[in-house]
């Protein structure tokens, strides 16, 4: 089979090896589509903190199951599956309590282990989830990036009929936004400087746009809420501006959000967090029931993915995909790996 490697930043190699074969508890996957995120354009740059080289990428995929190996009862053989990439301990505070994203000792496929970024992909049985054979595999896919929004939308403990804005109309920002109107949210509102992105979030369901490269946040803010403004600020943006405009306009007692990760140091006004007695809140990657929410949501129409799909790349021009999120920032959206080309 055919294997990426990233070798150094700006470098990819694919590598022929082995088929693997399941082993007990484990099934053997024939990946169908990978999705390009972020972290892995960090990757990409050198600039992940916790990425060294060599290492195969491929973290948000599709597959379908080839074999099950030696005591996996509940999966077989042709089945349209995702998978969770986080690898865990099992015995650390966090994972003995349910919490297993936040393990002591966590690593993620595609970061600190072995991705997905293969033909073929041997795995334990019980990070595999069957989807629904209506969803297509670009929709499948997408569904890691839609767990971390339906874990997010779900830190702010109650989200129907509140008033609720996301800054940063990146994926995750619109499919949060989406989340949040599926889960009964009254009004979202979602911010960015891009109008390329803020008209796609309305297509699928913003009732508010904002560019706040012309609009003052604030002013926006009152005028589309009124003067108690919102209940809930998510910050999918992850900059020094966006978390000091959520600081600085939201109300006296309301909650922040922090779901984008920071590439640096923070600065921002603790005070007015303080004064303000604001609830800074934050959001680490899904469990497994938030994989199953996100699954009923795009099952049930509720949360569009094909309009967030940009453009599709064969495997072995991986790094030909970088250079063209590179070089189209405003306008790309996801990106998809095509491994297999034969199915949608």
């Amino acid at each position: 089979m055919l294997q990426q490697v990233m070798t150094a930043p700006g470098q990819i190699m694919f590598v022929e090896k082995e088929m693997p074969q399941p082993g007990p508890g484990e099934v053997l996957l024939k990946i169908m589509k990978i999705g390009v995120c972020g972290s892995d354009i960090h990757v990409y740059h050198g600039k992940h903190p916790f990425t060294s080289y060599p290492v195969t990428q491929g973290h948000e995929v599709s597959a379908r199951i080839e074999k099950v190996g030696e005591g996996v009862t509940d999966l077989r053989p042709g089945q349209k599956v995702t998978v969770e990439p986080q690898v865990v301990c099992g015995t650390c505070y966090p994972c003995r309590h349910g919490k297993y994203n936040l393990c002591e000792k966590l690593k993620v496929m595609g970061f600190q282990t072995t991705g997905m970024a293969s033909e073929y992909f041997a795995v334990d049985a019980g990070k595999v989830t069957p989807v629904p054979e209506s969803m297509t595999y670009n929709e499948t896919a997408m569904l890691e990036p839609l767990a971390v929004t339906v874990h997010a939308a779900k830190r702010a403990g109650t989200v129907r009929d509140r008033d609720m804005v996301v800054l940063g109309a990146g994926p995750i920002g619109i499919l949060l936004m989406q989340t949040l109107k599926a889960m009964g949210a009254r009004r979202v509102m979602i911010s960015d400087i891009s109008d390329y992105r803020l008209a796609l979030a309305e297509r699928v369901g913003a009732d508010k746009a904002v560019n706040t490269a012309r609009t003052d946040f604030a002013e926006a803010l009152e005028d589309f809420f009124g003067p108690d403004k919102a209940d809930v600020i998510y910050d999918c943006a992850g900059n020094d501006v966006t978390m000091g405009d959520a600081i600085r306009c939201a109300r006296k007692g309301s909650t922040i959000i922090l779901v984008a990760v920071f590439a640096g140091m923070a600065n921002c006004d603790l005070a007015v967090l303080n004064d303000h007695e604001l609830d800074l809140n934050t959001s680490m990657m899904y469990r497994h029931e938030d994989y199953l929410e996100a699954i009923a949501l795009v099952a049930s129409g509720k949360v569009q993915l094909q309009p967030l799909m940009t453009r599709h790349f064969a495997f072995r021009d991986y790094l030909a995909a970088y250079q063209y999120i590179d070089e189209n920032r405003e306008q790309v959206m996801k990106v998809l790996i095509d491994v297999d080309p034969s199915e949608a």
